[in-house]
């Protein structure tokens, strides 16, 4: 029969060494080697133990199940003190939490500023301490569109985008209630102060960096006079454009000025081109000019100097230097004159040497040859008169040969 069949007893119980467990009347133990104890017998003396602790009765186990006799009186003071405990230890575990790299935790205690906790493992007392988190690392985005007036009184729309970073957990926040529509109204008031300011050509064309880091400039002061611990990183102005009702209209004007700047452009380089050409033209005018003055001057003083020294020979031998003079001018005159005047006799007819034609030879020409033939025997035939001429009529061979050139 097995040790634990009913009805047969526990006499081959293997922990209780032979032995019996308490009957119907008690809970001893029969002799022998005990073994481990039983795990309902444990929980029923932690039991009887906990309700003794409470005041309560206590009952003892066995098959009969009779009740025991009295037991201590009742602490009023065991279980409240009990649950304090507890509840001490889940408040005090509840009081550690982690603060992140990129976190920065503001503690309030009661309502007011305590500290600023760093990252890592921290301890405040739970509902005494409020901790907030505020991540100052993220770089934060804000976007608005907005349509506001110019300073020449017309209307353009403005989209611009601002970056921002948390630089003082403790002013972002206590100082504002909402730090974004804060400063989404500042950036709106640094907006329409910077364009109603500003000329409408100017936002729309070269003038758009000037107005995005004067709203910059601004915003900046609006946030630190507020108090709201952001920091601007980035201020970019996306798109400026008059309303669309006015559109292609704006887009003409645009395009006329562009024209406009075109045709300056073009001008201006040709005006490079030509103005140092002409500076040039004039200082090579005015070089030769300056040149000519000194060849000039240079001329007149050696001229100068040239009748200066005849002026010293016609001194010293009058009649000589007379003649030579004359005789050196008639010679440059007719030098360059084409034709020879020859004065004869009164009796020989006036006769005219063609001597252009005398000089030209090798023409090839039988009408040149002639010509040429006919003022050779004019030639010789004056030759002929001028001797017999001067052989019959000696009183007029004083007058001589003059030449007049024409």
């Amino acid at each position: 029969m097995a040790w634990n069949e009913p009805g047969g007893g526990n006499q081959h119980d293997p922990w209780s060494g032979g032995g019996r467990r308490g009957g119907n009347g008690g809970g001893g133990k029969g002799g022998g080697n005990q073994g481990p104890p039983d795990l309902d017998e444990a929980l029923k003396k932690f039991q009887n133990k906990l309700n003794s602790m409470l005041g309560g009765r206590g009952k003892r186990g066995g098959n009969g199940g009779g009740s025991g006799g009295g037991g201590k009186p009742r602490n009023v003071f065991a279980l409240p003190g009990l649950l304090l405990i507890v509840a001490l230890a889940i408040w005090a575990a509840s009081g550690f939490y982690l603060v992140d790299q990129a976190e920065r935790g503001v503690v309030l205690r009661f309502g007011k500023y305590q500290e600023t906790v760093t990252p890592g493992l921290q301890w405040n007392p739970p509902l005494i301490d409020d901790v907030r988190m505020v991540n100052v690392t993220r770089v934060r985005s804000l976007t608005q569109t907005q349509s506001m007036l110019t300073q020449d009184e017309n209307i353009v729309s403005v989209e611009i985008s601002a970056q921002y970073q948390v630089a003082d957990p403790r002013g972002y926040v206590l100082n504002v209630r909402d730090p974004e529509l804060s400063l989404e109204n500042a950036l709106n008031s640094a907006l329409r102060h910077v364009v109603g300011g500003t000329d409408m050509i100017d936002i729309l064309t070269s003038g758009r960096e000037i107005l995005g880091s004067s709203v910059n400039s601004r915003l900046q002061s609006y946030l630190d006079s507020y108090g709201t611990g952001i920091m601007l990183q980035t201020l970019n102005i996306e798109s400026t454009s008059p309303p669309d009702a006015v559109q292609d209209a704006f887009d003409d004007v645009i395009r006329a000025r562009e024209d406009r700047q075109r045709t300056i452009n073009e001008a201006m380089a040709y005006a490079n081109a030509v103005i140092p050409a002409a500076q040039g033209q004039a200082q090579r005018v005015v070089e030769q000019g300056q040149g000519y003055r000194e060849s000039v001057v240079a001329e007149a003083r050696g001229q100068a100097n040239r009748f200066n020294s005849l002026l010293t020979q016609y001194q010293g031998a009058p009649a000589i230097m007379r003649e030579r003079l004359y005789l050196d001018t008639l010679s440059e005159v007719y030098s360059g004159t084409p034709k020879v005047m020859v004065d004869v006799t009164e009796q020989s007819p006036l006769m005219v040497l063609p001597m252009d034609r005398l000089k030209r030879s090798g023409t090839g020409s039988q009408s040149g040859d002639a010509e040429l033939q006919v003022d050779q025997q004019l030639l010789e035939r004056l030759r002929t008169s001028q001797s017999s001429s001067s052989s019959s009529n000696s009183s007029t061979s004083s007058n001589g040969i003059r030449r007049e050139g024409r």
